[in-house]
C-alpha cells in the first residue's frame, strides 16, 4: 500500500527572498539619498543611526536592513566598475 502523506518540498520556494513594501523601500531610499554618510554596511550601525525616530521596532529594523542591502549593492557595483 502506498503512503500518500509523504511531504515533498518544492525547492523553487526555498530560494525566494522576502518582499519589502513600497513604504520601506521609499523611506530607505530617501534616507540614503538625503544623508548617505549617516549609514554604513552594517545592520546594527544602521539600526542605531535610525535610533528612536520610528515608532515601530519592526519597521525600523526593516528599513535598517534594506538600507544595509542598498549600501552593500552600491559598494559592489562601484568595485566592479573599477
Amino acid at each position: 500500500m502506498k503512503n500518500h502523506n509523504t511531504f515533498k518540498p518544492n525547492l523553487y520556494f526555498l530560494n525566494m527572498g522576502r518582499i519589502k513594501s513600497k513604504l520601506i523601500k521609499r523611506t530607505a531610499k530617501q534616507l540614503v539619498n538625503t544623508s548617505p554618510d549617516m549609514f554604513e554596511n552594517s545592520f546594527e550601525e544602521n539600526k542605531k543611526a535610525l535610533g528612536s525616530n520610528l515608532e515601530s521596532k519592526k519597521t525600523r529594523n526593516k528599513i535598517a536592513g534594506y538600507i544595509t542591502r542598498i549600501k552593500k549593492n552600491t559598494k559592489n557595483i562601484l568595485e566592479e566598475v573599477k
